[in-house]
């Protein structure tokens, strides 16, 4: 698989999330997570209900995950997790610390995008 297949394949997810209306990008401050201005969430206030692994297949760095999110208020979204080079969190320790204490609950894809 090519790194534009891989890219194709999490623009599939992320189009996927954006048909459902479910493409809040969950971002991280020391606050806590926030996809809507002013509501911070901590992680006991939110699952992780899909993980979504890219591997670089030449490349190690070249990694990424996306974490479906859904959080206890109901809201549905994402964050972007990059390895290596790509990595975009300014506190990479704070963020990789907060998504470690979110509780995991992996559901099916045709659960989180029925129409």
């Amino acid at each position: 698989m090519t790194r534009s297949e891989q890219m194709t394949t999490m623009m599939e997810v992320l189009e996927k999330l954006r048909v459902q209306q479910k493409d809040n990008e969950f971002k991280w401050s020391p606050e806590g997570f926030t996809a809507r201005k002013g509501k911070f969430y901590q992680p006991e206030d939110m699952k992780i209900i899909k993980t979504y692994r890219f591997e670089g297949e030449s490349n190690p760095d070249d990694s990424s995950i996306i974490y479906i999110i859904q959080a206890n208020d109901g809201l549905i979204g994402y964050t972007i997790d990059a390895y290596g080079t790509y990595s975009s969190h300014e506190n990479e320790a704070g963020y990789d610390n907060f998504i470690r204490r979110i509780q995991v609950e992996d559901r099916d894809d045709q659960l989180i995008f029925e129409l």
